[in-house]
């Protein structure tokens, strides 16, 4: 079971169904004016392929999960008023709308919110090592859109 923490991150990966409504529940708090919920779910189609059926999700969990607090400790970097941060990221088989990642992110203000979960999100598709298999009628096939994961920090260029 994938259960919240003590503190302010709930970061994880789980083969069970994502716990979207306790995340966002538990993710708004009273000095919260604003929560913005991005879950990414299983559909019908991807680049040039229709008729998916469902996905399949592996991760290199030790890492990813390293990656996942990074994610977050740079998101309170850049907006340190955030309230609560969640990043979560289901693994194994998927069926059509499931969601397989959700990031929930809490703020005073709703600019916050929106910027801090959009860069949740994009980090997290660009530098966590989970990949997709995708399944439809005649066959499976991992994702062609990867690309190999970046650092969650870019490094800075120096002199």
């Amino acid at each position: 079971m994938l259960a919240p923490p003590d503190g302010r991150d709930w970061v994880g990966l789980t083969s069970l169904p994502l716990p979207v409504e306790a995340a966002n529940a538990w993710v708004t708090t009273p000095g919260s004016g604003a929560v913005v919920c991005f879950a990414g779910v299983v559909r019908e189609h991807s680049d040039g392929r229709p008729g998916v059926r469902g996905l399949t999700y592996e991760a290199y969990e030790e890492e990813a999960t390293r990656r996942l607090a990074e994610i977050a400790a740079e998101l309170r970097r850049r907006w340190p008023d955030v309230e609560r941060i969640a990043l979560l990221h289901r693994v194994g088989d998927l069926a059509l709308s499931e969601p397989s990642v959700v990031v929930i992110v809490s703020a005073p203000h709703r600019a916050q919110a929106f910027e801090a979960a959009r860069f949740g999100i994009d980090t997290l598709k660009e530098t966590v090592p989970i990949w997709k298999r995708e399944h439809w009628e005649g066959g499976s096939e991992w994702a062609a859109s990867a690309s190999p994961a970046r650092s969650v920090r870019p490094s800075t260029p120096t002199g």
